[in-house]
Order: C-alpha cells, then sequence, then structure tokens
C-alpha cells in the first residue's frame, strides 16, 4: 500500500499548482490537492483517526508519503502563493509538461475520472482509450501541444549529420549491450564453442549428437508449446528443462526462439549440463541445479584433477591462464572427481521421464535397470552409448582428454560424445551442427536468409547470377558467400557422417529374420518374418516411444514389376495408413490392416467413460479446462493415471515379434514369379504430430510441409529383406 501511496505522490509532478493566499501555500484546488486529501483520509482510516504527524523525530513512523507530497507543493509555491513554474529541460521532458484539470468523477464516485487505468474518463484520458483530439499516449493529437509522441521544437532542427551520428551511438550501444550480455551469461555458463578450443575432438563428436540437437531442434519446440497451450500453461518447463537445462535456469521464457536464446541455451544439452552438476541427483526428471561460473571456474569429471594439475605446473609449455587477469589461453582451474558421471543413474536423471500427474512417459532408465546388460552382464549405459562403437559395447578409445595450445594432454580413457540415435536435424545446416567457424562468420538469423538449396558460394550459381541479383545485406559480399559455402559442405559432411552412426546404432538394435513361406498354393500366398531386438538394455525402440515410427514396409510384385500387396506404405503426407492418417480419418485412403508398427499408443479416457487414441494427449481431451491436475489417488498400483494410458507395442530386450502377411488369391496367377520385399523402416516422428503442434508456431520461419518432407526424407531403412516365391 506504501508503493500505491508513493506512486500518487508522485502523480502530482504534472499538476499545476493554484495557492489561493500566499499565507496557504497547501491550500490547493486540481488532482495535488484531491491526491493529498485522499491521501490523509486513507491513513485517517487506518490510524483510527489520528492525523499524520508533522514532527520530524515522527515521520518516519507515520505517514512518509504524506509529509513527502506536503513537503513538494510547499517547495514549489512561492512566498507569494504562486506555483513555480516547471521548466522541461531541454524543452523535451513530457513528463514535466503542465496538463488540463480532472475531469468530474462519474456518479457514485468520489474519486476524479481517467484517475486509475482502468475506468475510462469521459475526455479519454487514460491509458487505454484515444482522445477524441489525440490526447492519450499513442495517437498522435493535431490540436494537442502537450502530445508524448510530437518532436520536440529543438529536435526538429537537427542536421542529418546529427541524426546519422545519434543513429550510429545507438546502433553501437545496443551492440556494446549484446556483448555485455553475453559476457555476462559467459560468467554463469560457458559455451561449448569456449570448451571447443582445447576438447576439439569431443566438441566435434557432440556437436552432431541428439544432445546437441534437444533444444534447436524444430518439432520439439513446437510441441512444448502445444502441450502448454494445451494444459493453459501449467505444464510450465517441464519439458523445455530436459532439453535446455541451463536456459530454464537462466529463466529463460519457455516460448523463446532459439534465435534469442543465449549461447549456452540453444546448445541444448551442452557440455556444462553434465560437467557442472556436483552431486547426484537421481530420477528426478531433469530438474538439477548447474553449478554457474566461468572458464575459470572448477568442472566435474570421472578422472579428478591430477592431470589438470600437471598442465598448470608447466605454463611454459602449455600458457594456460587460470585467472583473467594473467596472460594466457583460458582453462577452467580445477577439475572435481564426479563419480556419479560414470553411472547409469546420471543418464536416469533424464531418461526416466515422469509427468505431473504420475504418467510414465519415457522409461528408458527403467527397462534398463531390468534387462540382462546390467543383471547377467554388468554393462551400463555409457559401455554402449559412449564407446567405440554405437549401440554395443565395445570398449574404449584411449588418447589425449585435450590438446592445449598444441600439446596433448596424457592419454587416458576417453568416452565418445556423439550419442547417435533416432533422431535426425531438418533445419538450415548453417545453425546446425554446432560449428565454430559459422558462429564466427553470421549470426542464426542471418544464416537463415543463406540459400544454399540455390547454389550460393559456388562457382556456377556465382558466375551465372545477374549483377543485379537482390541478395540480403548479411551476404552481399562474394568473399563471404564462398567462406559460407565452404561451411555448408563441411555441415553437410559432418551430417552424413553422422546419419551413418545413427544406421549403425538401429542395426545394433533391429534385426529381421528371413522370410518364411507358410503358404503359396491355389488359395493364396501366405508369409511371415521376424523383427528381433538384439540389444541387451533396453526394449525396441525405448525413450519416446510414443513418438517413434518404427514399421515393416512390404511390397510383393510380379515378374513385370506390378505390386500385387502392400502394406507400410504411406499417403500424400508422409504417414502410414494407420488411424492418424488424415486422409485415412477422412475415407480417402483405406486403413492398413497388417501394418507392422513398434510406435506405442497413447489412450486418454473420454468423457463418456471409454478411450481413444491420441498422439499428443493433455487434460484438454477429456474436460474443457485445460490446465494439469495431480491425481486424487496414488498410481503406484496401475502405474499409470486414471485418465490416460500408453499401450507399449515396444519389443523388450532379446525379444522378438513376428509379422504375418496374407495376399488373396484372387490377385495371383498360377506359375508367376513373385518378389517379396520387406523394409524396417525408422523415422523420428510421423509426419501427423507435425500437423498436431502446428498450433504452437515453427521456429526459423519453417512452414508444417518442409518440415514433413525433411522427416520423411531423413527415415532410412535399417534392415531390408527379400525372397522369390513361384507360385504352382
Amino acid at each position: 500500500m506504501a508503493a500505491l501511496i508513493a506512486a500518487s505522490a508522485g502523480s502530482v509532478l504534472p499538476v499545476t499548482v493554484d495557492a489561493r493566499s500566499p499565507s496557504d501555500a497547501l491550500a490547493v484546488h486540481g488532482t495535488a490537492a484531491t491526491d493529498l486529501a485522499r491521501l490523509e483520509k486513507y491513513w485517517a482510516e487506518v490510524t483510527g483517526g489520528k492525523p499524520p504527524s508533522t514532527s520530524p523525530h515522527n515521520r518516519g513512523a507515520s505517514a512518509p508519503d504524506i509529509i513527502r507530497l506536503r513537503d513538494y507543493l510547499a517547495d514549489v509555491t512561492s512566498a507569494t502563493g504562486r506555483p513555480r513554474q516547471i521548466v522541461a529541460q531541454g524543452n523535451n521532458d513530457d513528463l514535466l509538461i503542465p496538463q488540463t484539470s480532472p475531469a468530474p468523477a462519474p456518479s457514485g464516485s468520489n474519486k476524479p475520472a481517467g484517475d486509475d487505468l482502468l475506468t475510462p474518463a469521459p475526455s479519454g484520458g487514460d491509458l487505454l482509450t484515444p482522445a477524441p483530439g489525440g490526447n492519450d499516449l499513442l495517437t498522435p493529437g493535431a490540436n494537442n501541444p502537450a502530445d508524448a509522441l510530437k518532436v520536440a521544437p529543438g529536435a526538429a532542427k537537427d542536421s542529418d549529420e546529427a541524426k546519422k551520428k545519434q543513429a550510429d551511438d545507438e546502433a553501437r550501444r545496443k551492440a556494446a549491450d549484446a556483448e555485455h550480455e553475453k559476457l555476462f551469461l559467459e560468467t554463469k555458463y560457458p559455451s561449448a564453442s569456449t570448451c571447443a578450443v582445447c576438447h576439439v575432438k569431443q566438441f566435434e563428436e557432440w556437436s552432431v549428437s541428439q544432445h546437441a540437437y534437444a533444444q534447436v531442434s524444430v518439432v520439439f519446440n513446437a510441441m512444448q508449446t502445444k502441450i502448454n497451450i494445451n494444459s493453459g500453461g501449467t505444464n510450465g518447463d517441464f519439458c523445455i528443462r530436459c532439453h535446455t537445462p541451463l536456459g530454464m535456469n537462466l529463466n529463460e521464457s519457455v516460448y523463446g526462439s532459439n534465435l534469442d536464446r543465449s549461447p549456452a541455451s540453444r546448445e541444448g544439452i551442452t557440455c556444462v549440463a553434465c560437467h557442472r552438476v556436483n552431486q547426484a541427483y537421481g530420477k528426478i526428471s531433469a530438474r538439477m541445479a548447474t553449478v554457474e561460473g566461468d572458464i575459470y571456474s572448477p568442472v566435474y569429471g570421472p578422472k579428478g584433477g591430477a592431470e589438470l594439475k600437471r598442465v598448470l605446473s608447466k605454463p611454459e609449455e602449455y600458457r594456460v591462464s587460470t585467472s583473467k587477469d594473467q596472460p594466457g589461453r583460458a582453462i577452467h582451474g580445477s577439475v572435481k572427481q564426479a563419480f556419479f558421471l560414470t553411472k547409469p543413474m546420471f543418464c536416469g536423471s533424464c531418461h526416466d521421464v515422469t509427468l505431473l500427474n504420475g504418467f510414465r512417459l519415457e522409461e528408458a532408465f527403467t527397462e534398463f535397470k531390468a534387462s540382462p546388460a546390467i543383471k547377467e552382464r554388468g554393462e551400463k549405459c555409457q559401455d554402449c552409448h559412449m564407446g567405440r562403437v554405437q549401440g554395443v559395447a565395445s570398449g574404449y578409445d584411449f588418447g589425449p582428454a585435450a590438446i592445449v595450445g598444441g600439446v596433448p594432454t596424457k592419454d587416458r580413457k576417453i568416452t565418445n560424445h556423439t550419442f547417435a540415435g533416432p533422431d535426425y536435424s531438418v533445419i538450415h545446416p548453417g545453425i546446425f551442427p554446432f560449428n565454430v567457424d559459422a558462429q564466427k562468420l553470421k549470426s542464426l538469423a542471418e544464416w537463415l536468409q543463406f540459400n544454399y538449396k540455390a547454389g550460393w558460394g559456388t562457382d556456377e550459381f556465382e558466375k551465372a547470377a545477374p549483377k543485379d541479383y537482390k541478395f540480403p545485406k548479411a551476404w552481399e559480399s562474394r568473399d563471404e558467400r564462398y567462406d559460407a559455402r565452404a561451411i555448408i559442405k563441411t555441415q553437410f559432411e559432418r551430417l552424413a557422417k553422422v546419419r551413418q552412426l545413427r544406421l549403425q546404432v538401429l542395426r545394433n538394435g533391429i534385426q529381421l529374420s528371413d522370410i518364411n513361406v507358410l503358404r503359396r498354393d491355389t488359395g493364396g500366398l501366405q508369409f511371415a518374418v521376424d523383427v528381433i531386438n538384439v540389444t541387451q538394455g533396453h526394449a525396441v525402440p525405448t525413450g519416446f516411444d510414443a513418438e517413434r515410427l518404427f514399421f515393416l514396409e512390404v511390397t510383393v510384385t510380379d515378374s513385370r514389376g506390378n505390386k500385387v500387396y502392400v502394406s507400410g506404405d504411406r499417403d500424400p503426407n508422409g504417414d502410414v495408413r494407420d488411424t492418424h492418417s488424415i486422409y485415412v480419418h477422412n475415407g480417402e485412403l483405406e486403413e492398413d490392416k497388417d501394418l507392422f508398427n513398434l510406435q506405442s499408443i497413447f489412450l486418454v479416457r473420454t468423457l463418456r467413460g471409454g478411450e481413444r487414441e491420441q498422439v499428443l494427449p493433455t487434460n484438454l481431451s477429456a474436460d474443457v479446462l485445460p490446465f494439469v491436475r495431480p491425481e486424487t489417488r496414488a498410481t503406484v498400483l496401475v502405474g499409470h493415471p486414471l485418465g490416460a494410458r500408453k499401450h507399449k507395442q515396444t519389443i523388450e530386450p532379446l525379444g522378438r515379434r513376428t509379422a504375418t502377411y496374407t495376399v488373396p488369391a484372387e490377385k495371383l496367377r498360377s506359375g508367376e514369379r513373385y518378389k517379396i520385399t520387406v523394409r524396417f523402416i525408422a523415422q523420428m516422428i510421423p509426419s501427423n504430430l507435425i500437423d498436431t503442434v502446428k498450433d504452437g508456431g515453427f521456429d526459423y520461419n519453417m512452414s508444417p510441409a518442409e518440415i514433413a518432407r525433411a522427416v520423411v526424407n531423413g527415415s532410412v531403412a535399417v534392415r531390408t529383406r527379400s525372397a522369390d516365391v513361384v507360385l504352382p
């Protein structure tokens, strides 16, 4: 309340004071007197009728705001009782320009009209309603000499040189502010690009990883926004805190564009997201504190700091500095041992996700704890996903953990930070993979303007481009376009490499049996194939299994190449013909009854008591009040909240699932040779998810169709089997 009183006292500044007599400097009329009367009345009410004390010894304890108002009015009123003239500084201080008296109060009110921000005054003098003469803050008025948007008399005479200087000064100020902000954030969480100076190998592996892609993913950001829309915002940062823990610790908006985030934030699971965690948190769905500090602050690693101490003891050889006040290459001053980094539980901190209402969304770590990998072989998550070969326990490489000033540290066991998996990039290659040279050349927003598909920066394009070709200002330099093309070439090479590693980890998890022909006669053709999970550590697929499109594409063709049977084909949107296909839903295509798909199914309870499938389950499905509710009873008995559950379609470790197909006799000819082809296709998400989350908007100015095409084009055939059959 004191703040409100102080605000009222401050509101007298632009009001003209008209004293009634020289002897009564406080006998005024207008807004100032009204404000003072209201304040005195309020004080009398809250103090039981006692007037405000005027004693200087009691002012701090009685009504300081009223006393300050009285003192102010006495100060601005001269001995003759006339108000002291208020001069606007530079004739350009609109807050000090005198205003007219307030309008009469509305009927039944004891305060002047337009005095608050919500009740429009008849004259339109509030902040929300434009005045007839343009007397509001937004609309210039021709008859309003006190218009806040009018150019001050002195400003109109400024020369073009002065305007240009002012614009240049403003640009420099903004650039300086941006650099200061960057430096401020670097004092909290260093970017991976900073770590890349010494840890070159680790940075190159990480820069194309799913950990690095976690936050820049255009689909994820739209999806978590859509979930918050459907839950009235009550889901908060539950999803995004896994994808940018540093961004959430920096209190960045959950809805912000990655173009505006701090460098460490948009790097997702970046270096310090793991190596600045100082304790084992357990299964907490990624709600972990991250120790703040600049590049000189301690980091946490499995080996401790013995090798670092040796490096620091030889400054002449490694030329390092542990303080910004010392010359040399910046380096963290110590490495503290963190044993939990080598334990599966550290991975489980993020890779077991239980929603706020008890819904178990991801269970990769839970699956691992019950698997043969740990029970029979004693293997850890790190053994398969950070070793020499992606997806299988294959031992670790040995080499220097860092190269400092061209001098390598002593060889030791080193882990691989590629973390290949089913996800892949569908965004501009200038943004991902993370590339230090790309970041130095242009900003993310400028990279989005670089039309690499048109051939910018290639000899073919540059020689043929007309002289009046309009390039964005950031890319007008021909040399910079060539530099950008060289970077894009490197990016495509790295994306191709990680694509092979993704295929490697998928093939180390999925196998197909030979095609088993069960029947081939006049009654038709029947055959089967087994899909086998050859991993011992978790199900296939695992993690966010309800969004993984892992399916069999099956075709049977005759000797002339005509298709007589197909399953696992796609609709025009790139979806398989399941119940989530828009074309199937609209009756334009038949549902694929033989579809073999390992994508788990979300089932939500409807108002009528039944269940239905949904791609993205939220409370909006069951009721019209969109917010996340806690369960009214414990979920431990059934393992899921009563309103939703997940029907898992995954294959357990070392398990198998048989897919059987029958081709009707009427589609076959006696004596004909038929070719059966079975392909196991892995796609990170279905196209219909993009349609579901499009309400959240897509970053980087990408369209739903553009994203869907990239998603479908990124799918891979993990395994292929074929067989020839001749009908009798």
